[in-house]
């Protein structure tokens, strides 16, 4: 999930954004709000989210745990609050393992259309 180089320079993403960024739905990302208090986007005046980057790595930890590790969301909620930085690590590792995961599989492309 690689973001755009200009849109790293955005304070704030709107929920159109994000939502693409993962490739979830609107309505899961508000639903999640709700189920994840460390998620709390701005609001503006007239209650359009503004999610900055602590937003968005809050979502990407949600996402590894309850899309790509299948929990609950109540297990996934409870790690977050016991082990917070367990959690965040885990999931780093495994978004750079994917990451290589990815190139490997280029590479193995790249290499059979050679031979």
């Amino acid at each position: 999930m690689a973001l755009n180089l200009n849109k790293d320079l955005k304070q704030y993403y709107s929920i159109a954004e994000v939502s693409e960024m993962f490739n979830l739905p609107a309505s899961l990302l508000r639903y999640w709000e709700k189920e994840f208090p460390t998620i709390r986007p701005k609001k503006s005046g007239n209650n359009v989210r503004m999610y900055t980057k602590d937003d968005i790595e809050e979502i990407r930890l949600v996402n590894d745990l309850v899309k790509v590790r299948n929990m609950k969301l109540a297990a996934a909620r409870e790690l977050i609050q016991r082990n917070r930085q367990g959690a965040k690590n885990s999931s780093d590792l495994m978004a750079r393992l994917t990451n290589v995961r990815e190139q490997l599989v280029a590479i193995k492309k790249e290499l059979d259309s050679i031979v």
